[in-house]
């Protein structure tokens, strides 16, 4: 039986590095979009495809991984999506299980989900700008972008994907290429889709995702505030001035200090007409 999400998210606030499994806790996330979302069918397809892979799972690691990638991303069709890169279903588990369509780190949820069911050690690694994983055994270590198909890269390959997103130089250093807890992975996918909610001035969604968000940082102020804004933006002031008086109780010399004011000014206002 699936957790619940709000004890999953509890568990990961307090240890980003709980041993949960990511694709119950990705499918669990995107119920909140989808409520009939069936969790454990899904759970039951990434385990039928574990099973499906392990003919290609044969000899050393880097014929495991080429096995595991041709599995994944060309007998399956999981590929990345760049046209419409900031389409919300590349983010969601179950949309991208569906469509075969993902955005970096959702296809590297794919991969590890699969490839760990199939006994294989592969964790995510969260680059500035992108997101890859790592395969891994006690002889080698290989790095994988799902996103271009399972291609193999070397550290510099790494680099130049950072200073291609980024714009910003990178080393492509042993810590840098640490695992990434799935707290921590949890939080980078929900602000993928607080950006494209944010963008698109979809504040309730905006604000579901923000909560959730809140739920792994409680003690962020930005989300705070964040939240504070997009309730009033949302027509809903009333919610809106527990969240902005937050974030100016520890930011109130912030660079936009002043501008929060203001949005908490009109919000209290707007309440006092009520009465």
């Amino acid at each position: 039986m699936p957790m619940q999400l709000d004890a999953t998210l509890e568990i990961l606030a307090r240890d980003p590095a709980a041993p949960l499994d990511l694709a119950e806790t990705a499918l669990l996330l995107a119920r909140d979009e989808f409520p009939f979302l069936d969790v454990e069918a899904h759970l039951n397809e990434l385990t039928a495809m574990a099973r499906e892979v392990q003919p290609y799972l044969r000899g050393h690691l880097a014929h495991q991984i080429q096995g595991l990638c041709r599995y994944l991303f060309h007998e399956m069709g999981f590929r990345g999506n760049p046209r419409d890169y900031y389409d919300p279903r590349n983010s969601y588990f179950n949309q991208v299980l569906e469509r075969r369509l993902g955005i970096p780190i959702s296809l590297c949820a794919v991969t590890m989900a699969v490839g760990q069911r199939a006994g294989l050690t592969i964790a995510g690694i969260g680059l500035p700008g992108h997101f890859i994983v790592k395969a891994s055994n006690h002889e080698q270590e290989i790095l994988i972008d799902p996103f271009d198909g399972g291609r193999i890269l070397s550290h510099a390959d790494c680099e130049g994907l950072v200073q291609h997103a980024t714009g910003l130089p990178f080393e492509a250093s042993a810590l840098a290429l640490e695992p990434l807890p799935l707290g921590l992975m949890v939080q980078r996918m929900l602000n993928n889709l607080r950006a494209i909610y944010l963008k698109n001035l979809d504040w309730s969604r905006a604000i579901r995702i923000l909560e959730r968000l809140r739920q792994l940082k409680p003690e962020d102020a930005v989300l705070h505030r964040d939240l504070g804004l997009c309730f009033v933006r949302h027509n809903q002031p009333g919610k809106a001035i527990e969240h902005l008086r937050s974030y100016l109780d520890v930011a109130a010399e912030a660079d936009d200090a002043e501008k929060v004011r203001e949005f908490l000014k009109a919000a209290l206002k707007h309440v006092a007409q009520w009465n």
